[in-house]
């Protein structure tokens, strides 16, 4: 009987999603020829693969259910095996041999592959280090920003504008640009302090929305919808570069700017002023009655994810060589904000991951252009389910108290 169920309600759930996808998969209309062009065999895959991932969501749903019902509480003094994932995390011996993997290809990459994977691969790493500054906001100190992407615009207007019209170095632009960004997270800062939840996001959001218009219309600053062009790339010690050898240049400065912001970020995550992120997240009202300031504490962490969007911003604008406004719409700060929660809230590793798979992954899988969005929705829905917490887990901190004999021995 629960074998019947499951096939009735997946057959209902397969009918009425070919029916929500049947204008979008089914009806094409080609505008050339004035036809319309009928694709009954893209309902036929929908209606099969709903009916298949319907049984198997049922299947998935109802095991989480029993296996909640059936947990049990174990004792304080019970001392689990870590698994696989945080053992990896951890362990030197373990995770030492794959980073050294990792860093070798990473090393190789440009002088094996095209320049054009490359290039795909400049951006993903733009895309980890705007993921990890915005991890300091969102997920170490809990304050949701929709509008990140106005600091990574402030940064990239910053150099635009000092190098096409004071001609200013791009290594000298690189520090004004996260300098920049963080007096503009400083004074984002200060008029949400005592704001929470919704309307902190609210505030954000518009905020970058805010940036976006004037970078549109103050065209005696920022050009206009016509952007700034003929940005200078970044050069190396005046040494002359193509478009490729630039290319591979900013390639290798992105894996410097990506281990030097790992390592930044992780020990502010181990500093005092960490620690007071994470109480923050937990409990705001907690954290100020043990003595924890609340505003300075929240504008260090809007001005170091601000810092790191302005450093990124200056190389974007360098690599492309031209912005407009179009380049700083909420979607971006849609995708970084997705990076975090898919990744996990505060967890390096989670970030990195999930910020090269949701950049890597549209790139190569372009025969498919048609579905990659339902993909990514499809995805997100299914992680929210199954791994709320994200990729990789933030592994906390425990502290065991000494039982009391142990503490009478040391004593």
């Amino acid at each position: 009987m629960e074998m019947v169920s499951y096939l009735k309600s997946s057959l209902l759930a397969a009918v009425w999603f070919v029916f929500l996808t049947f204008p979008l998969l089914v009806v094409k209309v080609n505008t050339l020829k004035d036809t319309v062009e009928w694709r009954w065999i893209n309902m036929l895959w929908v209606a099969i693969a709903a009916f298949l991932l319907s049984i198997v969501w049922r299947w998935a749903m109802e095991r989480r259910e029993r296996g909640a019902n059936s947990k049990e509480v174990l004792a304080a003094d019970t001392v689990t095996r870590p698994g696989l994932g945080q053992r990896l995390l951890e362990d030197p011996k373990l995770n030492r041999p794959v980073i050294g993997v990792v860093a070798l290809l990473a090393l190789l990459m440009p002088w094996v592959s095209e320049m054009y994977q490359v290039t795909i691969w400049v951006f993903a790493l733009i895309y980890v280090v705007l993921g990890l500054g915005l991890n300091i906001t969102v997920g170490l100190a809990g304050l949701l920003d929709l509008g990140y992407v106005a600091f990574f615009g402030v940064g990239a207007y910053s150099y635009a504008i000092l190098n096409t019209r004071f001609g200013l170095d791009f290594w000298i632009c690189l520090p004004i640009g996260g300098l920049v960004g963080a007096l503009v997270g400083v004074i984002l800062g200060f008029p949400i302090l005592r704001l929470r939840g919704d309307y902190l996001a609210i505030v954000t959001l518009g905020f970058g929305s805010i940036a976006k218009i004037v970078y549109e219309n103050w065209e005696g600053v920022f050009n206009g919808s016509r952007g700034i062009e003929k940005i200078a790339r970044p050069g190396f010690f005046g040494i002359e570069m193509g478009i490729d050898a630039s290319t591979t240049f900013t390639y290798y400065l992105m894996l410097l700017m990506v281990v030097f912001t790992i390592f930044v970020t992780n020990r502010l995550k181990d500093s005092r002023i960490g620690r007071a992120w994470m109480a923050l997240r937990e409990d705001e009202i907690a954290c100020v009655a043990m003595g924890v300031d609340m505003a300075q504490t929240k504008l260090s962490a809007y001005a170091l994810g601000a810092f790191w969007a302005g450093l990124v911003g200056v190389i974007f604008a360098s690599q492309t060589t031209y912005i407009n406004p179009a380049s700083f719409d909420f979607m971006l700060s849609a995708i970084v904000l997705s990076m975090v929660v898919l990744g996990g809230m505060g967890s390096i590793v989670g970030v990195v991951i999930a910020a090269l798979v949701l950049n890597l992954l549209p790139e190569y899988l372009r025969a498919f252009e048609d579905y990659r969005m339902l993909v990514f929705g499809a995805v997100m829905v299914l992680m929210m389910l199954f791994r709320p917490q994200g990729l990789v887990a933030n592994v906390r901190r425990t502290y065991a108290h000494p039982k009391a004999g142990e503490e009478g021995a040391h004593g």
